[in-house]
């Protein structure tokens, strides 16, 4: 669906993404694992489109249409809009007063397929982490993207959530929208998904959980010491130094 070759990514000079090569299928369903100002958010708009690449190329598949979901830190959650209102701007700018009945009707569905549809006259302020995140969602989703890509959407959430999140992430995916997200939690989201891009500027690692959540991977990636422990057959990332006591990272 997209091919990034050799990528550079510059902000006034100052180097944000080396020579990255990645490729994202039709079928996608992976996250970009890597710490603060390793390029997570820059990768994703790379593939947006709406960052050029100083070096190296990006092909897209003709048609292919990219939804994002963004950080729920960066929206300004008193702004006057419903829930309704809010996706709908995704198909018209807030100042046209008119919507069809058909427009009115594919937000209505779509708000529905993501449980959210008794929301739909809600100011957004008034939603929780978890509603917040669908709303965005539904937005991404009127467009009728083939990609869909989100900026740390479990972040904010609690557990619960979390796990309903993936849920609905994977059900996107299995009726055909290609899903790449970034995220910092390594057990509660990473460890879940199929497959994981380690990022650190460039791609230090890419496949399954299984061969990127390992502990000189990591050491790789983050630049500081990592234990991995198996537990049910899945990998479990702990804080501390190798070989001690350590806990779960979040």
């Amino acid at each position: 669906m997209i091919r990034v070759e050799g990528a550079a990514v510059c902000y006034d000079r100052r180097p944000v993404l080396e020579d990255v090569t990645l490729s994202v299928r039709a079928d996608e369903f992976a996250g970009v694992v890597g710490p603060s100002g390793s390029g997570k958010t820059t990768l994703l708009r790379l593939l947006l489109g709406t960052v050029r690449p100083h070096r190296g190329t990006i092909t897209r598949r003709p048609g292919t249409a990219v939804g994002y979901v963004p950080q729920l830190e960066t929206v300004n959650w008193n702004f006057p809009v419903t829930v309704a209102e809010c996706v709908l701007m995704a198909r018209r700018p807030r100042w046209w007063p008119w919507a069809s009945p058909a427009e009115r009707a594919e937000v209505a569905a779509v708000l529905e397929r993501l449980n959210i549809g008794g929301l739909a006259r809600r100011h957004i302020r008034e939603l929780s982490g978890g509603q917040q995140q669908r709303m965005f969602i539904a937005r991404a989703l009127i467009r009728r993207p083939r990609l869909l890509l989100m900026d740390e959407p479990t972040s904010g959430v609690d557990v619960a959530s979390r796990h309903d999140m993936l849920h609905l992430l994977a059900e996107l995916n299995a009726a055909g929208t290609a899903i790449l997200l970034t995220t910092h939690d390594l057990n509660g989201v990473a460890a879940h998904l199929p497959r994981l891009v380690a990022l650190n500027r460039t791609v230090v690692a890419a496949g399954p959980p299984a061969e990127v959540i390992r502990r000189e991977v990591l050491e790789r990636t983050f630049g500081a010491p990592m234990e991995v422990m198996q537990h049910l057959g899945m990998p479990v990332v702990l804080d501390g130094q190798p070989g001690g006591t350590g806990r779960a990272t979040a």
